[in-house]
């Protein structure tokens, strides 16, 4: 892939596009995935006929819970505490991982539920709206990132010297795209949810377990092409969070077909 080629890397989206406020590129396509996976949201209660006036409260509770994780996430990088950020800057300036925001979302909601008071599942609801969310935002971190590790051959993405200075990446070699191989599958993942299983009338909540486990199951293996430091065997730290899989997912999707809990449900329910 030409270094030239205008795909990475872009801080800001007027070094992407020459024109325009200096806004940034990784915060601008996140906030669009947000606005995009609210609207999925918003269109799948309203067909379920979910208008329970406490969910709104929930998704406030995934958003907060999402925000605040995905700070605390990264804040421990190193076991000198004083060589790692305040809890105020990291909350306000810190890296963000998606990882941590995906388990910040979960105990959001079920925090909440319990404040609230509400019992039904919700996880139909958020599953679509999460896997678009995570495709969009991933474009951003295509744009602003370390792709991943090198290839071993004449294809991948090739940073200039200056690139590769910005992200920390080896310059003039082919490097795994990592963020397209999670583009393609939480896009992949939305067409299956979006256009066939909400739509095969299993038990609520099981859509999510099927996506956060699938999850689970590729980023495991996509680590050993992305471009974070390894923390040995060749993973990076962040698969202790996938392959922990955040109870979002209550069981495996195997105990679920082992229960026949995949099998239609006889009585029509909101997530």
């Amino acid at each position: 892939m030409d270094p030239d080629a205008g795909l990475i890397v872009f801080p800001t989206l007027h070094d992407l596009l020459g024109v325009g406020p200096p806004i940034e590129t990784h915060g601008f396509f996140v906030g669009h995935g947000l606005l995009a996976g609210g609207i999925v949201f918003w269109v799948e209660a309203r067909r379920r006929g979910a208008k329970d006036p406490r969910i709104p409260s929930l998704v406030l509770g995934a958003l907060l819970g999402a925000g605040v994780l995905s700070r605390l996430g990264t804040w421990a990088q190193h076991l000198d505490p004083s060589k790692n950020l305040s809890l105020g800057e990291q909350l306000l300036s810190g890296n963000a991982s998606i990882l941590s925001a995906l388990v910040g979302a979960w105990l959001g909601v079920h925090i909440t539920k319990r404040l609230v008071g509400y019992r039904e599942r919700t996880g139909d609801l958020f599953a679509p709206a999460v896997a678009l969310a995570m495709a969009i935002g991933r474009i951003g971190c295509l744009l602003t990132e370390n792709p991943g590790t090198p290839t071993g051959g004449a294809w991948g993405i090739v940073l200039t010297p200056e690139q590769a200075a910005r992200v920390g990446a080896p310059a003039g070699v082919g490097l795994h795209p990592s963020f397209v191989y999670e583009i393609v599958f939480h896009a992949v993942a939305f067409a299956l949810l979006w256009f066939w299983l909400r739509h095969r009338g299993i038990r609520p909540g099981e859509t999510l377990t099927l996506y956060i486990a699938g999850y689970a199951l590729f980023r495991f293996f996509v680590e050993f092409v992305r471009g974070n430091d390894v923390a040995g065997l060749g993973l990076t730290r962040p698969p202790a969070l996938p392959t922990r899989r955040p109870a979002a997912a209550d069981r495996a999707p195997g105990t679920a077909v082992a229960e026949g809990r995949l099998r239609p449900r006889r009585t029509e329910q909101h997530a």
